[in-house]
């Protein structure tokens, strides 16, 4: 009989956290959510940053409330976001709050970069697909800006390894985030020295690198105490990135590697599929695709699109002018607007940053000649449309570099929520969508760590427990609409 328990994921996304229990009974796996928090990036001037000490008290919020919801724990995780990271001093204090990747110090960072080495050797080293966010270009920035905190740095720690940390006491780089810093090498295994080299950054600071299932260590005593969790709780790593866990708990089940898409869809839309080694070529290069790590010794090629942070910030904006309409009823006015009358590049870097989002979307529509969306229903609507169209696009660079037919669009995350977009992504890229499950992330986290207890053994069997579990929604494309759906890609296509 397989072991059966009760095991606990923290999973941080740019907006809120959860705190989740996984009830495994050997076959199947049931969630219940005991602790749902905001995480949100804090300003200061004109700086943003993360909040470590208060998102680890929220954490041990979630353990206090599982304790009282179970009286036996079999094990903790913790995933977040990629690329940002703490720095701290032997004594394994802080040096300075984290910044957050929006954060505008590594504005130019990428030219700088490329000064100092070649886009080509840079992707040859690292397989990671350039953005100013990523971890490289943070340290570029305190390098250039002579930052005491870095010169007194004893170590680095990515956001989930600071919070495990905290936890535990113990100090790792787990291997999925660590990929998402472009200073990982895939060809060494290990940290790029080249890199740290030719950028100056002290390797040493570094930290030794471990894969997903790992066991970490325990909950510290005295954290133990205050969260009135019984006996011995074992720290487990599952893919501490956000979108490593998700892409775990994709429920293809039997389908060769490679056979299909997937999209982690929430604040971002992560778009790829799953290789068993990375594809460092030309035309990944070209395209601007990335290998991140995953579970199993596999690699995520995908890329990076600005998903539904474009309608968070439109409702963010609105609700500070006092209009306070949901998700669902901002979908709902978006689902009458016509059809296709603007559309916008999403991963135009002028929608990165927080701000006024429907009125940087305006300008857009304004500066390409485009009917300028008047209410809130158009102006989410030309997002959802212009996201469906983007996945459309970036399927079929997937498809060319590795010149094979992707067949299925499965998407995992709580973007499954929006069933406005998952039937648009069907319409526009012509493929079956199959939507779910909605909390793929703490699904992923939580089976990762029964691989770490041993009671699941192989990537193949979470991904079965996940068929087992969850129901998915099909959805198929509307062939009624595909002459209207390839007029819009030729305009997307030439925005």
């Amino acid at each position: 009989m397989a072991p059966t328990g009760t095991l606990l994921a923290f999973d941080l996304g740019a907006e809120s956290g959860r705190g989740i229990l996984g009830h495994f009974d050997g076959q199947r796996l049931r969630l219940e959510e005991i602790h749902r928090f905001q995480t949100g990036g804090v300003a200061i001037g004109d700086r943003l940053y993360w909040d470590p000490l208060r998102l680890y008290s929220e954490i041990e919020r979630g353990l206090g409330l599982a304790s009282q919801t179970t009286a036996d724990v079999r094990s903790v995780g913790i995933d977040t976001w990629g690329v940002d990271f703490a720095l701290l001093a032997k004594d394994g204090t802080l040096l300075d709050n984290p910044r957050h990747y929006r954060d505008t110090r590594t504005d130019g960072m990428l030219d700088e970069a490329f000064q100092i080495m070649p886009r080509e050797k840079i992707f040859a080293h690292t397989g990671i697909q350039f953005m100013k966010l990523n971890t490289l270009y943070q340290l570029l920035a305190l390098r250039r800006s002579d930052s005491p905190q870095l010169a007194a740095a004893d170590q680095l720690l990515m956001m989930p390894d600071l919070l495990h940390y905290f936890l535990s006491g113990e100090r790792s780089g787990e291997f999925t985030n660590a990929t998402t810093t472009q200073m990982f090498d895939p060809s060494a295994g290990n940290w790029s020295a080249a890199l740290c080299e030719a950028f100056d950054l002290p390797a040493r600071i570094l930290p030794p690198l471990v894969t997903p299932g790992t066991r970490l260590g325990t909950i510290r005593n005295t954290v133990a105490e205050r969260c009135g969790l019984g006996g011995s709780v074992p720290v487990i790593l599952p893919a501490t990135h956000d979108t490593g866990s998700a892409v775990a708990a994709v429920p293809a089940v039997g389908v060769g590697s490679g056979d299909f898409a997937y999209i982690s869809s929430g604040t971002w839309s992560l778009m790829g599929t799953e290789l068993a080694a990375p594809e460092v070529g030309a035309e990944a290069l070209r395209h601007n695709f990335t290998n991140e790590g995953g579970v199993g010794s596999t690699y995520r090629f995908l890329k990076n699109i600005m998903g539904l942070w474009l309608v968070q910030e439109c409702r963010r904006t609105w609700v500070a002018a006092g209009k306070n309409a949901s998700y669902a009823e901002l979908t709902a006015a978006a689902a009458t607007a016509r059809p296709f009358g603007s559309l916008i590049n999403p991963d135009n870097e002028r929608f990165l940053a927080p701000g006024d989002m429907p009125s940087r979307i305006a300008t857009y529509c304004r500066e390409t000649s485009q009917e300028v969306p008047e209410n809130e229903g158009a102006i989410i609507r030309c997002v959802l449309e212009s996201l469906a169209l983007r996945y459309r696009q970036v399927l079929e660079q997937l498809e060319s570099v590795l010149g094979r037919h992707l067949e299925t669009v499965h998407i995992v995350g709580g973007g499954i929520q929006n069933q406005m977009l998952c039937q648009l992504t069907a319409n526009a890229t012509n493929r079956p969508v199959v939507a779910g499950p909605a909390e793929a992330t703490a699904i992923g986290n939580l089976l990762v760590q029964a691989m770490g207890l041993g009671w699941v053994d192989s990537l193949e069997q979470i991904r079965q427990v996940v068929v087992d579990s969850f129901e998915p929604i099909h959805y198929g494309p509307a062939a009624a609409e595909s002459d209207a759906w390839d007029e819009a890609y030729a305009r997307f296509s030439s925005l």
